[in-house]
């Protein structure tokens, strides 16, 4: 079974959240994949990070070494869809990246942001619980 891994899943994996543990029981025995812009949304988290004093660069670069280690099968999405769901839903692309790839293959999404889940579940995407 296919699932659409969102950066926030991603994130609680790497920065070791309290969430880590749940995430990592959902995905276990699944492939992952996510749009092609996952790579740059974890560095942008990472970065936002920094700003918020909640890391430093040795342990983001420990958080990207940890990343590089989780098999994700990287997909493109239509961008005109995307933006449709971005208008549409008030959302940023990034998100509607995520909404497009589980749509498109069929997949459950993981995400911890629950805005993102409401809306997948509306476009009757499956979510999985974390």
């Amino acid at each position: 079974m296919k699932v659409t891994v969102d950066t926030s899943a991603i994130i609680a994996v790497i920065a070791n959240e309290a969430s880590k543990e749940a995430v990592i029981n959902e995905t276990q025995g699944v492939d992952l994949i996510a749009p092609n812009s996952l790579r740059w949304e974890v560095g942008n988290a990472l970065s936002a990070m920094f700003k918020q004093n909640r890391t430093n660069f040795k342990l983001a670069r420990d958080m990207c070494d940890a990343f590089t280690e989780i098999p994700v099968q990287y997909v493109d999405v239509r961008l005109k869809k995307a933006l449709r769901l971005a208008d549409k839903h008030n959302i940023y692309a990034y998100d509607a990246y995520m909404l497009v790839c589980a749509n498109t293959h069929q997949t459950p999404l993981i995400t911890l942001d629950e805005e993102l889940a409401g809306i997948a579940q509306n476009m009757n995407i499956k979510t999985l619980n974390v």
